[in-house]
């Protein structure tokens, strides 16, 4: 995903309101009915979050009748969680965490310079 996609889903993922939409598709399609009646909001306020989310391409729709269907696009998800995963990730060896079996903390590495001991 392009640099320009990464901060179109960014800012529709930073809105709690998207995020709650996002929340209802998880379980199945919905018509933008469906959607607008769980928010205390206007339709031209709904239509602005739909169409956020359809710019990130989180969601697919498709048209019935004079129904719009929305749906979850769990590709582009993918696509994120690696985004943020390759954010996270600098090329350094992760620290070490507490043992979790035993509950003690394993002991550091050493890192040693090419030619140390």
């Amino acid at each position: 995903m392009k640099l320009m996609g990464m901060d179109a889903v960014y800012k529709a993922l930073a809105d709690p309101t998207r995020r709650d939409i996002l929340r209802l598709l998880k379980d199945g399609e919905k018509t933008a009915g469906q959607l607008a009646e769980r928010f205390d909001i206007s339709g031209p306020s709904m239509s602005h979050h739909f169409n956020l989310l359809k710019a990130a391409d989180l969601v697919f729709t498709r048209r019935e009748g004079q129904q719009i269907f929305y749906a979850l696009n769990t590709t582009v998800f993918q696509d994120v969680l690696t985004a943020i995963m390759d954010l996270l990730h600098t090329g350094e060896p992760v620290p070490d965490r507490p043992d979790t079996e035993s509950g003690r903390e394993t002991a550091p590495r050493t890192r040693h310079r090419k030619g140390e001991s």
